[in-house]
């Protein structure tokens, strides 16, 4: 039994990346190199992801403290104001009627929004278990104004890397890019990824396909085209996965600091919305009395 084969009943763990680096590894009798380079390669990927999650950690978090908060005024601090305001015995501004409404409804119908909000919950993550729901969401992931030049160039990092990983090790072209697809993390760029190596199997060069991919960056086609005609195919990659993981990192920099101001005003018309408007009526009263 070869070393891959033992890692290769530990499927959860170890995946088709790293038992086909080891086979290629041992056949061509250079284990040290292929694990050096798959250890360089986990060691990029592992950090890309913490690039993204750095990302998304900040804005959830924000919302999430805002939802909380807003469930709580909503249960606890609203009803208390609401009971006041019926001895005023005189008709309440209408924002304060619509957060009283709100609050009412939410109130009498608690058991219901809980139930739809789980039931869509527990939609959404069945349909992401299926090839279709999960295109649809990719889909759906790379139309998003914001998110949408993240998600394209984390997959451009993570497949270049991968491919130019692969190459470096030995696997066949084919093997590599079937490889690559299922570690691109996205449908939509497996799908083009294996289109591809459709393309290259029927005799044709790997920059045909590529050229005219909507959200494909011209300067990655010709990075290929050049490691095409040059055959160094895997240091063009390596280039290409390097400038794009320094692209990530500008991304998510500018990405935060853009939603820094964009969450301040969330908040502030949120709970300071409804701060004024259950406090409106407090206003006019004392403006009556004076």
């Amino acid at each position: 039994m070869t070393l891959a084969d033992a890692f290769r009943k530990h499927p959860r763990v170890f995946g088709d990346l790293f038992t086909n680096m080891l086979d290629v590894g041992e056949a061509a009798g250079a284990l040290d190199t292929a694990l050096a380079r798959l250890s360089t390669y986990l060691e990029k990927s592992a950090a890309l992801k913490r690039k993204v999650k750095s990302a998304m950690v900040y804005p959830l978090s924000i919302v999430g403290v805002a939802t909380l908060v807003v469930i709580f005024m909503m249960a606890f601090v609203i009803p208390t104001f609401a009971q006041m305001f019926t001895q005023f015995g005189s008709e309440l501004p209408l924002p304060t009627r619509i957060v009283i409404a709100l609050s009412e409804f939410a109130r009498a119908h608690l058991v219901l929004i809980a139930v739809v909000s789980i039931g869509i919950a527990a939609v959404v993550r069945r349909l992401s278990g299926t090839d279709r729901g999960r295109f649809l969401i990719d889909r759906l992931l790379l139309k998003i104004p914001v998110l949408a030049p993240l998600i394209r160039k984390v997959a451009i990092a993570r497949v270049t890397r991968t491919l130019a990983t692969l190459i470096a090790c030995g696997v066949p072209i084919l093997e590599g890019l079937r490889m690559t697809a299922r570690a691109a993390g996205n449908r939509i760029v497996e799908n083009t990824i294996m289109q591809t190596r459709s393309a290259l199997a029927a005799g044709r060069t790997l920059t045909e396909p590529l050229r005219g991919r909507v959200g494909l960056p011209a300067m990655v086609v010709q990075m290929v085209n050049v490691g095409e005609q040059t055959g160094s195919m895997e240091e063009m990659l390596t280039k290409v996965a390097d400038f794009y993981d320094d692209e990530v990192d500008a991304t998510v920099a500018s990405l935060t600091t853009l939603l820094e101001p964009v969450i301040i005003v969330f908040l502030g018309v949120i709970i300071g919305g409804l701060v004024i408007a259950m406090y409106l009526p407090i206003f006019r009263l004392v403006t009556v009395i004076r």
